[in-house]
């Protein structure tokens, strides 16, 4: 089994980066463990207290639950990954059961900032973006997915989003063995990553 890590800011093209690694392996060959699945469970909170969670904080995930889920996918268990409504700010009733794969793929903005997770990863990748275009596709994102204005992802860019981005994010960046720039643009470099995992899939 091949465990890769994608990291990277907010809009700046994991999901692009992970859709061309599962693309350029054999069907049904990849499990993906978004990140964002594994925030914590805000069930005794209030809806105001929900709301005033900073989402960028590495408190904001529930580490111990995403590095056992991780750890009984390595060890051959199938595992039942939680789901995540930014709508309600908390978890879901439904779960989606997860088979242990080949390749098991970790992509979340944080994804590379636990040293316990991180040392269960054999491949580490950051994308990078330009910061001004990681800002465009959360507006849009945002307004399309999540139900805010352009005027509130520009306010929580401002206030929470790029300084959580500068203190927590961007410093992960020397942990990866990879880093893409130009995020889902850099055609060339995602290429080179996808020959890379295909060779060392078929070693294994």
């Amino acid at each position: 089994m091949t465990i890769i890590g994608i990291a990277g800011g907010t809009g700046s093209g994991k999901t692009t980066v992970v859709r061309e690694i599962v693309k350029a392996l054999p069907e049904h060959y990849v499990a993906v463990i978004p990140q964002d699945s594994y925030y914590n469970d805000t069930t005794g909170m209030t809806v105001e207290e929900r709301r005033a969670i900073n989402f960028d904080h590495p408190d904001a995930f529930d580490w111990k639950l995403l590095i056992k889920h991780v750890s009984d996918l390595r060890e051959g268990r199938a595992v039942e990954q939680p789901t995540y409504s930014y709508l309600v700010s908390n978890r879901l009733p439904e779960t989606i059961h997860v088979e242990p794969k080949p390749v098991i793929i970790i992509e979340g903005i944080m994804a590379l900032i636990n040293k316990r997770l991180r040392d269960m990863m054999d491949i580490k990748i950051f994308v990078d973006a330009d910061a001004d275009e990681r800002l465009i596709r959360n507006i849009t994102r945002d307004t399309q997915e999540r139900g805010r204005t352009v005027e509130m992802v520009v306010d929580r860019y401002r206030a929470v989003l790029k300084p959580m981005h500068d203190q927590f994010i961007e410093p992960t960046k020397r942990f990866a063995d990879i880093i893409i720039p130009d995020g889902g643009e850099n055609t060339i470099g995602i290429n080179m990553v996808c020959k890379y995992i295909r060779q060392i899939v078929a070693e294994e």
